[in-house]
């Protein structure tokens, strides 16, 4: 393991390591003032996307371990491809819970799906509705149905989040950001290279009296100051942009990131994630599923990892059945997702 990897891949959570980086390069340093921020710990969608960690999740190949920490090292996001089911989302998890990085924030790309869904949202009718409903009840400037707080009617998206200025970087999980508008990765193109961007609700009341800093909410749920209507990221997080290749990404974006091809998990790699959701030594014992997973490849039909856990499960728990039909529903379940030749 080459000593100036930052991230191993090894299942051992080591937090210093993140903040043992070198600074980063001239082109890439961000300076923004840090705020009061506490990141919330890793949550259910990391443990149930990486099961057990006392056993490895080992990346395969050096390259891709290189890839990833050059990506760390630069403050560049990266840009992983690979077929269904091959990992990309689970090493944005595994990047965090490694790294001590709290939990992961997600953004689910959809082909309506715009950049201001990742910045920010604002309820300009819920604001319109409490300004009607104080008029009514003739209420003061602070009453609960007071639209004065503006604050109260932003939150924060996951890449608006991401770009908070905290000392530490979040991990952002930008997924599948080939199913978006075609506009979107250009769209892309100046937040991640400038890591921030602003609000234009705030800014027109940053010269209000009480409004130069205001509280709003964030996609973990907590309250975040936001000062002169901009938000300005001081560590630039670890973004983890997954494609499944169903399209190509124009080059200034492609200039901006990282890209890393993963393969589907096989040998030592999908070993340790059968024990890292069934425990050590089911590898060993469901071998024989595993191999007959892996053999059905020869076909070229599209399988994702995914489909060997559920015929382990299942079979598992149908212990006392008949093997001709734990077989019969094991095949079932690994039938190629493109329904190309069985």
């Amino acid at each position: 393991m080459s000593e100036w990897f930052i991230y191993r891949g090894t299942g051992d959570p080591a937090p210093e390591r993140i903040d043992s980086r070198p600074a980063p390069p001239p082109w890439r340093d961000f300076d923004a003032r840090p705020i009061d921020y506490r990141v919330p710990e890793a949550d259910s969608a990391t443990r149930r996307r990486l099961g057990d960690r006392t056993v490895p999740l080992a990346v395969p190949g050096s390259e891709a371990l290189r890839l990833i920490n050059a990506a760390l090292y630069l403050r560049r996001p990266l840009l992983i491809t690979g077929e269904p089911g091959s990992g990309k989302s689970t090493l944005a998890h595994d990047l965090a819970f490694e790294l001590g990085l709290g939990r992961v924030l997600q953004w689910p790309v959809v082909s309506r799906s715009e950049l201001r869904d990742g910045l920010y949202s604002y309820d300009a009718i819920g604001r319109l509705q409490d300004a009607q409903l104080a008029r009514l009840e003739g209420g003061a400037a602070g009453g609960p149905h007071s639209a004065g707080d503006i604050g109260r009617y932003l939150r924060l998206g996951p890449l608006g989040t991401a770009l908070l200025a905290a000392d530490r970087p979040r991990v952002l999980l930008i997924d599948e950001l080939d199913k978006s508008d075609i506009d979107l990765p250009n769209d892309l193109l100046n937040v991640l290279e400038e890591g921030e961007f602003t609000l234009p609700e705030l800014e027109r009341v940053a010269d209000r009296p009480g409004q130069q800093t205001v509280q709003v909410l964030t996609d973990d749920g907590l309250r975040a100051p936001v000062t002169g209507g901009r938000v300005r990221c001081r560590a630039f997080p670890v973004v983890v942009m997954t494609s499944n290749r169903e399209r190509d990404f124009p080059a200034p974006l492609l200039r901006r990131c990282i890209h890393l091809d993963l393969a589907a998990p096989r040998d030592e790699r999908l070993a340790a994630m059968v024990q890292a959701h069934f425990g050590a030594g089911s590898y060993d014992e469901y071998i024989g599923l595993v191999d007959r997973f892996v053999r059905t490849e020869a076909d070229g039909g599209v399988r994702p990892t995914d489909q060997l856990l559920n015929a382990i499960y299942l079979v598992q728990h149908t212990a006392g059945s008949r093997p001709a039909d734990q077989e019969a529903v094991a095949d079932l379940l690994m039938r190629p997702l493109d329904n190309g030749p069985r």
